[in-house]
């Protein structure tokens, strides 16, 4: 049963011999301190969206339309009596919560994706690495446990073939293909300050440690200046792919046994494109809001995509999730987990391993809460009538 609650005794009881946390007790709490104490460019590349940003709000506001409609004298409040546990793409977690791909973490913390692949396994949940990481896979399935390997699809499929037998290698557990980045998005606070870090050589660790991309390299990239610069416009030429199609699918299907989710879907007929071609799950986003402006909630997509596809394949929710009841609304409309973003990035840069424990068991807690207090035993028990009609 969990026991993710008891983290607010903890606090309560240091409370009693005068402690207060330092750190901020809110996903605001954690943007504002960050934008206090983070470099600007970093600040700026996690925190930015594409154009006006009207997509990432519209994210934060659809949970807004939603109101749950608690169950009473249930029994489901005491610490201790509720079960989190959840088995999402054949992977067995003690909460329906992973850590979303949040890519060149080596922005906020020297070893970034190393330290929340730790904090990830010690809590009991998932992690999602980036291709675009500042660690190699290598160094992320070292520690990690539970761990899904995001795949941005090259425009080389040996080099995207490469990068999947290279994870599955390392011990991840599913094969998560984002779509909806063939290109970057329009992003002004980052063009605000002509900073795009993979032309500065970070994030691309993958790339650089990677045989099949280091063979297309006249000389390493270790060997000088004018090698790495070569190595970074060879990184150029192959990041996005254009052509893709839900076909090519079979050819991943033909390089891992793993599960399979196609992550930046929000059209049902997508979704039923890609689970027809052999996707096992279904990763519902609109990366944040960092690609397109004024599109659709990631939310509000979810239902119809579960209508569409939740009998066939696991369907899981990205982009918006802040809070514990966030994580009660998008399972009551149908999603298996979600992941979540922002927030622990925020606290990686502000302290290290204990700022992203600290984000990671705020959510859970508040999660915890959420459901004891909402009459949810379990999780089968989140279902749509848990939640009052739409505004």
């Amino acid at each position: 049963m969990s026991s993710f609650i008891d983290f607010q005794n903890e606090i309560y009881l240091q409370g009693m011999g005068g402690a207060v946390p330092e750190l901020p007790m809110t996903a605001d709490g954690f943007e504002d301190r960050a934008r206090e104490l983070l470099d600007a460019r970093a600040f700026a590349y996690v925190a930015g969206s594409a154009s006006s940003e009207r997509t990432a709000a519209a994210n934060l506001a659809a949970f807004e339309r939603f109101r749950l409609v608690p169950r009473m004298l249930r029994g489901t409040s005491g610490p201790g009596t509720r079960d989190t546990v959840v088995e999402v793409l054949g992977t067995k977690l003690a909460a329906p919560v992973l850590t979303a791909p949040v890519g060149v973490l080596g922005l906020l913390h020297e070893k970034g994706e190393v330290v929340v692949a730790g904090v990830a396994k010690e809590l009991g949940v998932g992690s999602v690495l980036s291709t675009a990481s500042s660690s190699t896979i290598e160094e992320v399935g070292e520690v990690a446990e539970d761990w899904w390997y995001q795949l941005y699809w090259p425009a080389d499929d040996e080099l995207a073939r490469s990068f999947v037998q290279r994870a599955e290698r390392a011990g991840a557990r599913a094969i998560v293909v984002t779509v909806d980045t063939p290109s970057l998005g329009w992003r002004p606070r980052d063009l605000e300050l002509a900073h795009l870090p993979f032309l500065l050589g970070k994030g691309i660790a993958n790339y650089l440690s990677d045989p099949v991309f280091r063979a297309k390299l006249p000389a390493p990239p270790e060997e000088s200046e004018d090698a790495m610069r070569m190595a970074i416009l060879t990184w150029v030429g192959l990041f996005g792919n254009h052509t893709l199609r839900p076909a090519d699918l079979a050819k991943l299907r033909g390089w891992t046994d793993l599960p399979i989710a196609v992550k930046g879907v929000l059209h049902p007929d997508d979704a039923r494109s890609v689970v027809d071609a052999g996707a096992d799950g279904v990763l519902v986003s609109n990366h944040g809001g960092r690609q397109i402006d004024n599109s659709i909630a990631a939310l509000d997509a979810l239902g119809p995509i579960v209508a569409a596809v939740g009998d066939r394949a696991d369907v899981l929710f990205d982009s918006g999730i802040r809070t514990g009841s966030d994580i009660v609304t998008a399972l009551a409309l149908g999603a298996k987990a979600v992941c979540y973003g922002r927030p622990w990035a925020y606290a990686l840069g502000i302290a290290g391993a204990p700022g992203v424990r600290h984000a990671l068991r705020l959510l859970l807690a508040d999660f915890d809460s959420t459901m004891g207090l909402s009459g949810c035993a379990d999780l089968a028990g989140i279902t749509r009538d848990l939640l009052a009609v739409p505004r």
